[in-house]
């Protein structure tokens, strides 16, 4: 297959974030043309005179259009983009040099028409950011749960940094409304259409996430909230895994009410698991300020998440409303 590749941005009152990624789009070291669809939803601080500094040196298409969620503007760039293969960015993501080069050396090899690639912490990072990025990817605590990222077929690319060919987008339909949820929605859709998906660890990406832990339990608790209705649509890709944050968190709840009458034993097994975070967060982070930092992100993670889990669960399963009545901050009209 000939690659045309169109990156897919959409952005939010986030000029400064834009003008980073077409800083690392700027210099890929791949040789073909690509496009950059822009898609500015309905931002009150635009991005024109940034886009106005890359457009002798990128191919940049800009489109403003009122406000309607990032599923809605990924679709609305997909419609416009003039590629037969699409990638999916958030705005606060820096591509490394190498990206497409490895993206389409992996797409020749083993062709899939969904994929997605890993997060990294860039060293411009603050301590916080790289604690957060380190919560959310790693195998010890919910990085592995989206399945096995080997396996062609079981991997669930995100939104950050998800490849998605024209054909596939036509066919499913693109994102639906809810937000956050939009992607794993949408990957389910494309199994459900016979399309395979993979994950290619060389096409990373710099993704900032959120960068206070206010913002960062705002962010997880959504994504506990948003897991049960996913659950309910498609039924079958629940997982007991998914239960794991909230267990947790109600576990040590209970050790620590049995520790108060003088049981520690299931305590010492948390003590042990936060030593665990602790120096697989050293080693991997080599900074013991950024491996205290991640338990206070693991922690935020658990109880965000899995309240929001354990809430919603109960609504969407015992209550006559529909979930966009329940939650209707999740969904855009």
């Amino acid at each position: 297959m000939e690659f045309h590749f169109s990156f897919i941005i959409p952005v939010y009152n986030r000029p400064e974030e834009i003008r980073e990624l077409l800083e690392s789009l700027s210099l890929q070291t791949y040789t073909k043309a690509f496009e950059i669809v822009i898609v500015e939803d309905g931002s009150t601080l635009d991005c024109t005179s940034v886009i106005s500094d890359f457009e002798t040196t990128l191919d940049i298409s800009y489109y403003p259009k009122p406000n309607s969620g990032p599923g809605a503007s990924r679709n609305y760039g997909m419609e416009r983009a003039k590629g037969n293969y699409f990638i999916v960015l958030d705005s606060d993501c820096i591509l490394p040099p190498q990206y497409l080069v490895e993206a389409e050396k992996s797409l020749n090899e083993q062709f899939v028409h969904c994929y997605g690639g890993p997060d990294a912490a860039h060293e411009s990072f603050s301590l916080v950011q790289k604690a957060i990025n380190y919560a959310m990817t790693s195998v010890l605590t919910t990085g592995g749960i989206r399945g096995n990222k080997k396996a062609v077929g079981k991997f669930q690319p995100r939104s950050f940094n998800m490849g998605i060919s024209k054909e596939a987008f036509e066919n499913v339909g693109g994102y639906g409304k809810i937000h956050p949820g939009e992607d794993p929605d949408l990957t389910i859709r494309i199994w459900n259409k016979g399309y395979d998906t993979k994950l290619i660890p060389e096409a990373f990406v710099y993704h900032k996430r959120r960068i206070d832990w206010n913002k960062f339990y705002i962010q997880v608790n959504k994504f506990g909230m948003v897991r049960p209705i996913l659950n309910k649509w498609h039924p079958g890709t629940a997982k007991p895994t998914y239960w794991f944050p909230t267990f947790f968190c109600l576990g040590l709840l209970v050790a620590l009410v049995l520790a108060f009458f003088g049981i520690g034993l299931p305590l010492w097994g948390y003590a042990v698991y936060f030593v665990l975070i602790f120096f697989d967060s050293l080693i991997k982070n080599k900074s013991i300020v950024i491996a205290f930092l991640s338990l206070v992100a693991v922690c935020i993670q658990f109880t965000g998440y899995g309240y929001g889990f354990l809430k919603s669960t109960f609504l969407v399963n015992f209550s006559n409303k529909a979930p966009q009545e329940i939650f209707p901050k999740l969904f855009f009209k």
